[in-house]
């Protein structure tokens, strides 16, 4: 994910987080998962295509997702991402380490 506009960073490793728990809410696309993160970060997040789809594929290697093809609303052919057991695991376990780095910088910020 490159900075547009000024746009903050991802820490390394958090594009994996932010896949993670958005399919926890249900199988989504690859188009759909970037508009979430798009429009839920209130466009601070654009994720493009040459950062989302290496780590949907790591993510998949890992176990962490499975990927099924269907189709979109406007009928095109489309991988579907689905979080799996290992993946649930692995997002408390990434989620447990994100909020223990944002307090550790916090606290560093504000010493």
């Amino acid at each position: 994910m490159g900075a547009t506009n000024d746009a903050p960073e991802l820490l390394p490793g958090t594009l994996d987080l932010l896949i993670l728990r958005t399919l926890q809410r249900g199988s989504m696309h690859g188009y759909g998962i970037a508009q979430h993160l798009r429009v839920t970060s209130e466009d601070v997040l654009q994720v493009g295509e040459s950062s989302l789809y290496p780590a949907l594929q790591r993510l998949l290697v890992n176990g962490w997702i499975t990927g099924e093809w269907g189709l979109s609303d406007n009928n095109r052919r489309a991988r579907y991402y689905s979080l799996t057991a290992a993946g649930r695991k692995r997002l408390a376990v990434e989620r447990k380490g994100f909020d223990q780095m944002v307090l550790a910088i916090q606290r560093v910020l504000e010493a």
